[in-house]
């Protein structure tokens, strides 16, 4: 350094640094640094994440059985729309991570697209409650709904799907962020910080599934929507109560044109030689900050060499006295791709578990739905889609047991300081997803025995208790555990500093990917299996079907999923940084 630069950067050390939203930005001012962040700020966040989640999960834990009851869909095109519009709700973050990242910002994202949320919210709950926009019914389960109040229906949710795609990417992110990574202490806080982000999700997801699925039946859709409506009010009430104790970091510009560039850059000089002295290739003068806003450097790798081509400096890259960016790039820069790269393999292992997990708010409700719903020999019904409760008290009783007994024992036997590494935590994950699908079968499968044995054919409700679907949901809960939550502390992690809420986005698609999977599988299997007049394997009576063969599908694919996987986290290279963030 200079000396002429070192009172000028010492000031600017001191001064108090303000984002445009009026927000601290931590990393200008010690002083700041210790009033925001940490614990401090992280309760407004989960006050946010639980709300919302409670929004989220009151609305579409039932969201299937509303397709087919006030709608009047059949099962194969109701659970088709379902994973339709759950799979944009976890493909629109891709646009709101970007747009946070690259312009806005996470504090903003989610402060603008939760007013898109709330406006979808209210939207759906007017037209599950004002007249002519909601469904015509002569009966509880007999409605039908014309062009017009479908549409509306259809319109709303795909407005919370968009207003959804702002919070979901930012949020764990942005609780993350209040952690600084340079901080020993802090960085390991950061780990019990996505459990107790997940924590929060499944408080949220547990009154739903209880108190607003059995509202939604015997209450009405009206007011079943409308609590999810004033839970998402309250959300955002709480997510900006703590605006005065948030770190923020600045956008870093655009990562896609940083990536494009690098291709652009590489493809440039594909005849030119990488140097085999990695210190030959180009790189800022800083050492500790990159050239990217919010970005620490990242240490050069020898895996797709192609790419170090973009960062051979040559004469032409020059314009004037400053670098052409689409000739020549940092060897920062070349790593982001490489990471997003190294990244995908791990990333496309997840669509199948999400398939498995789309499983609870499709197939498990409809089979639910024809079992016996009362609680005990009382007179008092159960929705199917409450079953559901008991995945979320799963979470809630495997996270406080991971954090507080797993990690510490396995820190003992490993020696890695969160017990275990994200990647084994997945493949544990996905190893015991491959359970609940064998338990839907086989329960499936002595249910139509019963059905076929008994005549039960025509029956709403067979005399068998729902309950027996209770192990499958509660396995589900512990695959989440292993595969969810690791998957968003891997995702954050192994994200170059300025592409964490992009990155986030691409954990989350896998939950888009794997609801558009299973649409496409449902589409496969009933076009296959009805020929020649068979009711095949989806029927909209279940009982003249074959569930069961569908669920020992997924389970193969499951099978075959986790050796895939087990193959690819072997290969992969974590990341490395160098210095510290601007």
């Amino acid at each position: 350094m200079a000396e002429d630069d070192m009172p000028t950067k010492a000031a600017a050390a001191a001064e108090d640094v303000y984002t445009k939203d009026g927000t601290v930005d931590f990393r200008g001012n010690p002083a700041k640094r210790n009033a925001t962040g940490t614990w401090k700020a992280c309760p407004f966040i989960l006050g946010n994440e639980c709300c919302e989640r409670l929004a989220y999960y009151g609305m579409s834990s039932n969201l299937v059985l509303y397709f087919k009851t006030q709608l009047n869909q059949t099962n194969a095109v109701a659970a088709k729309n379902n994973s339709n519009w759950g799979g944009t709700c976890y493909l629109t973050p891709l646009l709101g991570a970007f747009l946070a990242d690259a312009y806005l910002g996470r504090y903003k994202t989610i402060a603008s697209f939760s007013i898109i949320y709330v406006i979808g919210m209210t939207l759906l709950t007017m037209s599950a409650s004002v007249p002519g926009l909601k469904p015509t019914c002569s009966g509880k389960d007999n409605c039908h709904a014309n062009g017009g109040q479908t549409a509306a229906t259809f319109i709303a949710l795909y407005l919370i799907a968009l207003g959804t795609g702002g919070i979901k990417p930012c949020v764990s992110s942005y609780g993350a962020d209040q952690f600084d990574d340079d901080d020993e202490v802090e960085k390991k806080h950061k780990g019990s910080f996505f459990n107790w982000f997940y924590f929060s999700i499944n408080v949220g997801a547990l009154i739903a599934s209880s108190v607003l699925v059995w509202i939604q039946e015997n209450v009405g859709w009206g007011w079943g929507f409308g609590v999810p409506a004033v839970a998402m009010a309250i959300a955002v009430v709480s997510f900006f109560s703590g605006t005065q104790l948030y770190r923020n970091q600045k956008p870093g510009g655009s990562p896609l044109t940083r990536i494009i560039q690098v291709l652009v850059a590489s493809v440039r000089k594909y005849k030119v030689k990488v140097p085999e002295d990695k210190s030959l290739l180009y790189e800022t003068a800083d050492a500790e900050s990159s050239s990217i806003q919010g970005s620490r450097k990242l240490d050069h790798t020898n895996e797709f060499r192609f790419f170090d081509k973009a960062a051979v400096e040559v004469q032409s890259d020059h314009i004037r006295d400053s670098k052409d960016p689409w000739r020549l790039s940092t060897v920062t820069q070349v790593e982001e791709l490489k990471s997003i790269i190294r990244l995908l393999p791990i990333w496309a292992t997840g669509i199948i578990f999400a398939a498995v997990y789309n499983q609870m708010s499709n197939f498990f409700v409809l089979q639910g739905n024809l079992m016996d719903i009362r609680v005990g020999h009382s007179s008092f019904e159960i929705p199917a889609a409450s079953l559901s409760i008991f995945d979320t008290l799963s979470v809630i009783f495997w996270v406080p047991i991971y954090d507080r007994v797993l990690v510490p024992v396995a820190r003992k036997y490993t020696g890695h300081k969160n017990g275990l590494t994200t990647l084994q935590r997945m493949g544990i994950g996905l190893f015991i997803s491959i359970f609940p699908l064998i338990c839907a079968a086989v329960l499936e499968l002595i249910r139509l025995r019963s059905v076929r044995e008994h005549n039960y054919y025509e029956y709403e409700h067979m005399p068998m208790s729902v309950f027996w679907q209770v192990p499958q949901y509660f396995l589900i809960g512990a695959a989440e555990v292993f595969t969810f939550i690791g998957q968003l502390e891997f995702f954050y992690d192994q994200a170059p500093d300025a592409m964490r809420s992009l990155c986030s986005a691409l954990s989350l698609s896998t939950v888009a990917l794997g609801n558009y999977f299973n649409s496409i599988l449902v589409t496969i299997v009933t076009h296959t299996t009805t020929k020649n007049k068979n009711p095949g394997w989806i029927p909209n009576n279940l009982n003249y079907g074959h569930l069961d063969y569908f669920f020992w599908l997924l389970a193969v694919l499951s099978v075959l999923n986790l050796g895939a996987y087990l193959l690819i986290s072997k290969w992969y290279t974590y990341k490395k940084t160098v210095g510290t963030l601007r």
